[in-house]
């Protein structure tokens, strides 16, 4: 059911599917007694359009999230995995077209490859299967080996998990997955503004990890309130923004994480394998 929701009430409550929604009310409106209600509406749906593909408000949503966790500590020493979440291959795309077809999120994989070079003997897992609510037989995890290999990772290194569909499912498959003993370290790769709550996830499956953000949308502090020329890319962030601070309220509100912004400090009773 949760998935079901997230799927349907949680799309149509991003920015742009909402505000198109609220004009398209609007031209309904005007049409009926209640026409001044209806130019209301289509006011408003503009007014906010372009405040979220103009404005900072994208920068300002991302920002805290991208902020919450810091760049990797290499001086730890090396990991004994990796794990890489799915998002960074359009499957159905590639199986369209034969190909590995990836999206905005390849920095995943790119840098998941490097510190397959750089920790020759760390574990690689991918774990992505299909998100969409009616999803076909392509995953991205059926994708995701290939890409590795021509990368320069050997296919005795991989852990493919197909099976997931958000990523409460992403930590809970790979924790089995993995297998992983006491004491040993995986490293945790995913977009920086998607990483407190795939941490809290991760935590909540009773899997520790070690946050390595990639893939940033917003730069230093500076960049916090600036406007956008190009409303496309704006209203991309905004969506972005929007979508995991929804989440992050939905899993909190449902008790899946244990805290409404998880951070780097860990509660100690979610740090112990199970």
């Amino acid at each position: 059911m949760f998935f079901l929701l997230s799927k349907t009430i949680g799309i149509m409550l991003l920015p742009t599917n909402f505000l198109i929604g609220l004009g398209l009310v609007g031209v309904a409106l005007l049409a009926t007694r209640f026409a001044s209600a209806g130019r209301k509406l289509l006011i408003a749906s503009a007014v906010l359009f372009a405040i979220c593909g103009f404005s900072p408000l994208g920068y300002l949503l991302l920002y805290p999230l991208e902020q919450r966790f810091p760049p990797w500590n290499a001086a730890q020493g090396a990991p004994d995995g990796v794990i890489v979440l799915g998002g960074s291959i359009d499957a159905e795309l590639s199986a369209a077209h034969g190909v590995v077809v990836t999206s905005g999120a390849a920095d995943r994989i790119i840098a998941a490859a490097a510190l397959g070079h750089r920790y020759p003997r760390a574990r690689i897992m991918f774990t992505g299967g299909s998100p969409n609510l009616v999803s076909g037989d392509a995953r991205e995890a059926d994708y995701a080996a290939s890409l590795f290999e021509s990368l320069g990772i050997s296919g005795q290194r991989l852990i493919m998990e197909r099976g997931s569909r958000n990523t409460q499912e992403n930590a809970e498959f790979s924790r089995v997955m993995a297998g992983s003993r006491p004491g040993e370290r995986w490293l945790l790769v995913t977009s920086a503004f998607h990483m407190p709550r795939s941490v809290g996830l991760f935590r909540k499956a009773g899997f520790a990890v070690e946050a390595y953000p990639v893939d940033w949308r917003v730069g230093g502090p500076g960049d916090v309130f600036q406007f956008t020329s190009l409303s496309l890319y704006g209203l991309e962030r905004t969506n972005l923004g929007i979508r995991e601070w929804m989440g992050l309220i939905a899993y909190w509100a449902t008790g899946r994480i244990d805290d409404l912004l998880p951070g780097p400090a860990a509660k100690a009773k979610h740090l112990s394998h199970r």
